[in-house]
């Protein structure tokens, strides 16, 4: 059963990336790329972290964590992993801003909820496209 609510997740992705530029320029943020399974690495090649959906123009990125089902642990390892990726970034230089996002088939309201107050935008189905929500107050900057 995992490994096909893996897969669903893999669609999902598939699914929402080639869109997230153009939606969230509603929200006045202009992504140029959106690459889906960016690694990133150490010197010697060995994966830090991976991320499922990375937005990026010059000032700003996006990394979008996707789930099937999206519970609040997902959300605790984003936060972790938007850590990671400040902590990346400081030693490569990279100045950029990062937001966080976390897309989910299925979100209780308690993990809505919750990943809104942690900063993050909310990705989630409706119909034959999908919605973004902002999340309450500004949005958490790494």
């Amino acid at each position: 059963m995992g490994m096909h609510n893996n897969r669903f997740g893999e669609i999902v992705e598939y699914m929402v990336a080639p869109n997230l530029l153009k939606k969230f320029k509603e929200y006045g943020l202009k992504f140029r790329e959106a690459m889906t399974d960016r690694v990133f690495s150490d010197d010697d090649d060995n994966a830090l972290f991976e991320v499922d959906i990375f937005l990026q123009n010059g000032e700003k990125a996006m990394l979008v964590e996707v789930k099937t089902k999206l519970t609040t642990e997902d959300v605790k390892e984003h936060i972790e992993r938007l850590e990671n990726m400040r902590a990346y970034a400081d030693l490569h230089g990279d100045k950029r801003i990062f937001l966080g996002a976390v897309a989910g088939v299925v979100m209780t309201s308690n993990v809505k909820k919750y990943a809104s107050k942690q900063g993050f935008y909310l990705i989630e189905p409706s119909g034959e496209t999908f919605n973004i929500t902002p999340p309450n107050g500004k949005p958490k900057e790494w």
